[in-house]
């Protein structure tokens, strides 16, 4: 579920984020997984016991039996609609960044990067089905962790920090505090770079990004069927909530160690003079590849790579299944069998 929370969109806008060129923004996206934290905690006591008492392989079948068919089928097919247009977006994000920074150096085109990446998802889920996946996504988040536990590593050893270092700074929350050359500010400092919590009259509000936190969980994951689908396959209730519970927790550390990230980043950019890229989104991959060792590049293609494939995915069997089920009233004969991997080619 990590996988497919995080996807490459989160790998590389929420680093850029913290000192965005339009503001710095700290830790304020922390706020919102704050809200996060609380949001699963809704679906744990609310609706994981709906769905365990019907049985619900689709979620949206709880739609037919409280308001009829009709809206079960538009529940589902709007399922169908987002999730195909965000998922899409994401991949594209992740095949964009491959295509300028490793493929296009390598004259290969566009078109067949994408083809590529499409093809080989499609290839280990068309047989595997759920069980695959979530094998497959516990490597693909092991290696996206893991990059980005060593990207920090990294970073943090190339400005000479020590790990009390980067605490101090932390805390302290200005760059220029820190050992080392220190540039013309081209981080934007504003306000603490580190600093979570904003009670001012702004977007980066408490409130409004905890409260938003907390009904975007809600709506994203305990009403959305690729994020339920792998609790729908624990053995129980119980095992099921303490999925949920454990990795509500996992999260809120994942997020934080991207904003960490992010603040080494900035840092690193204020230490070495570097201008910075005129997205945001770009920092990590501009410093990745043109500044910072190779192995950070290579570090960095490994989890865009298992970030971009543990959400396309998951988000695959989501939408296999709830066409199936939903739509085609699936079941476990085999002439539906046969339906359900045309269908699984198809989207």
């Amino acid at each position: 579920m990590i996988g497919a929370s995080l996807s490459g969109v989160t790998f590389v806008s929420v680093p850029g984020a913290v000192g965005a060129a339009t503001g710095n923004n700290g830790f304020s996206y922390f706020q919102l997984v704050l809200g996060y934290f609380v949001g699963y905690q809704v679906i744990i006591h609310g609706l994981l016991p709906l769905y365990y008492r019907l049985n619900l392989t689709s979620i949206y079948g709880y739609l037919r039996l409280r308001f009829g068919p009709s809206t079960h089928y538009t529940g589902a097919a709007f399922f169908i609609l987002s999730r195909t247009i965000g998922s899409s977006f994401r991949l594209y994000l992740v095949s964009m960044i491959l295509d300028q920074l490793v493929l296009g150096p390598l004259g290969l085109p566009f078109w067949l990067t994408v083809t590529v990446t499409v093809a080989l998802i499609w290839l280990y889920t068309f047989r595997g089905g759920m069980k695959t996946i979530v094998i497959t996504d516990t490597l693909q988040t092991m290696f996206l962790l893991l990059a980005v536990i060593f990207s920090v590593t990294a970073i943090a050893g190339e400005l000479g920090w020590s790990w009390s270092d980067l605490w101090r700074s932390l805390i302290q929350g200005d760059l220029r505090t820190m050992p080392g050359p220190a540039a013309s500010n081209p981080a934007g400092l504003g306000t603490p770079m580190s600093q979570i919590f904003f009670w001012d009259h702004s977007a980066r509000n408490f409130w409004k990004m905890f409260l938003s936190g907390i009904f975007i969980t809600v709506v994203m994951t305990g009403l959305d069927q690729d994020m339920m689908q792998k609790n729908l396959s624990c053995k129980s209730l119980n095992d099921a909530r303490k999925n949920m519970f454990w990795f509500s927790i996992v999260l809120v550390l994942v997020n934080l160690l991207f904003l960490v990230l992010g603040y080494l980043l900035y840092a690193y950019v204020e230490a070495k003079g570097i201008t910075l890229p005129a997205k945001a989104d770009m920092l990590f991959p501009t410093l990745a590849f043109e500044h910072l060792p190779v192995v950070a590049g290579l570090t960095f293609i490994i989890g865009l790579i298992a970030a971009a494939y543990s959400t396309a995915d998951s988000a695959l069997a989501a939408l296999t299944t709830s066409f199936c089920v939903d739509f085609l009233g699936f079941n476990e004969s085999k002439g539906d069998i046969r339906t359900r991997k045309r269908v699984h080619l198809g989207m």
